[in-house]
């Protein structure tokens, strides 16, 4: 007996109905992205190997998925590397491309290859799977989608202000209130590693506190120690997690911890900026709110930092988030493109959509009206009003075969089809229709014209 198939771990196949609520989505946040002027491209699923290694941590590196070489990919591998099972260093030899990790960097290249054919500022909207060699659980698979939104060729603040609305004005549009846009600087980061006598373990600093929401301060702390930042540094770590407030004061009380620092002032002026312009504008339903904590593992951020959470009720990851990366493209020869964005995780968004019973019923109506098969005869007959619903933009198909009548209703009612419409001797002499509305069982013999109409 044949194995029976299935699908590699933390991957999915989607039915017609999730797929219709993904597109919901997706067709949502398109249409947000294009009415801030937004332009759409596309880069390839895979990328030079040298175009993603080093560009998201260490971690970020581990979870590249590495594409082995074509043909006899060990032919050229170092023999002494294959008998002494040194992967890391095999791995360059025998995979030269790998799966994109995420969209950022791949726009990244995409801009310094086409610079000049780019006009500087560039606004880009892109929606792409991406994958990643991660422990797949609820929310967190190794295939999903991205929808990235970013400009580059601008250091204005104001960039950061829009995408705030931005965020809000899908989250609005999908029905998600109380969403809360969580809001923090890099350069603060660097002025608490500053002040507290850690700033040579900045990367280790940042990647311990991003932890936060899953292993918790004394996990965090933890892991903060086992990096080598000292027990007295941890200490003075201490107010970050305890500072409460509205924006304001949280700002206020990051003043007097980073008033020795002058990169950290600069961040706190930038969020300064930000959260003040974002008040004066108004959010329809979104919550921005200052994270100190927020840290994002990411290397290439350099200034704003967002994630985005799910309203109260959905325990759930962030389903958002995106930044400032003023020097991303220089790491490919094209220095001083500042750029920032943000990224919208449609998988889970589509989870706290569903979990709160958000997606309207519209979404996944799939054909509207089958035509029963008579013969051919009856079907070609069929076929003309057929093909003038469809112009109409209706759902409508003909069942393909001549079979016995109950199986071809109880194909329309496993479907879900509401109508469905019987053209038989009687129907063809009189140029008539005869319509049955499968939820009330009412029939009614109509015209073209009238069966349209009713259609409708």
């Amino acid at each position: 007996m044949a194995q029976k198939p299935a699908i590699p771990k933390g991957t999915r196949d989607f039915s017609p109905a999730e797929v219709a609520k993904r597109q919901y989505i997706m067709s949502t946040i398109k249409h947000h992205f294009e009415t801030f002027g937004f332009q759409p491209i596309e880069t390839p699923s895979f990328e030079n190997s040298n175009t993603l290694m080093g560009k998201y941590g260490e971690e970020g590196d581990r979870l590249i998925f590495k594409i082995l070489n074509s043909g006899d990919y060990l032919k050229k591998a170092n023999e002494e590397l294959l008998a002494n099972k040194d992967s890391l260093k095999l791995t360059s030899q025998i995979s030269e491309k790998a799966l994109r990790y995420d969209l950022t960097v791949p726009f990244a290249r995409y801009v310094v290859q086409h610079q000049n054919d780019i006009e500087f500022p560039f606004r880009r909207y892109q929606i792409q799977p991406v994958w990643r060699a991660d422990r797949p659980q609820k929310g967190r698979y190794r295939e999903f989608y991205q929808c990235d939104a970013d400009v580059v060729g601008s250091k204005s603040l104001w960039q950061e202000v829009e995408l705030v609305q931005l965020y809000d004005g899908v989250f609005s549009s999908l029905g998600l209130n109380g969403v809360t846009i969580k809001i923090n600087n890099r350069k603060v980061l660097s002025g608490i590693a500053e002040v507290i006598g850690a700033k040579d373990k900045l990367i280790d600093f940042t990647v311990a506190l991003d932890k936060l929401d899953k292993i918790g301060e004394d996990g965090v702390k933890k892991e903060m120690f086992e990096k080598g930042i000292t027990t007295e540094a941890i200490d003075k770590v201490q107010p970050l997690f305890n500072f409460t407030g509205n924006i304001n004061e949280k700002l206020n009380q990051l003043s007097e911890l980073l008033a020795s620092s002058e990169e950290g002032m600069r961040g706190i002026e930038e969020l300064r900026f930000i959260c003040d312009n974002v008040s004066a504008t108004g959010l329809d339903k979104s919550i921005l709110d200052l994270d100190v904590t927020l840290a994002r593992g990411l290397n290439y951020y350099t200034g704003a930092i967002f994630e985005v959470s799910a309203p109260e009720g959905v325990s759930l990851g962030s389903i958002g988030g995106g930044g400032r990366y003023d020097d991303l493209t220089g790491i490919f020869g094209l220095k001083d493109v500042s750029g920032v964005g943000i990224s919208f995780g449609l998988d889970r968004i589509y989870l706290v959509i569903e979990a709160l019973g958000l997606f309207p019923e519209t979404v996944t109506e799939a054909t509207k009206v089958l035509f029963i098969n008579f013969g051919d005869t009856e079907a070609l007959y069929s076929m003309k009003a057929i093909k003038e619903l469809r112009k109409l933009g209706h759902k409508v198909e003909l069942y393909p075969d001549t079979t016995k009548l109950k199986k071809q209703f109880q194909h329309a009612d496993k479907r879900g089809i509401p109508y469905t419409v019987l053209t038989g001797e009687e129907e063809m002499n009189n140029n008539q229709f005869t319509l049955k509305n499968l939820t009330t069982g009412e029939q009614s013999v109509l015209s073209l014209d009238e069966l349209i109409k009713e259609i409708q």
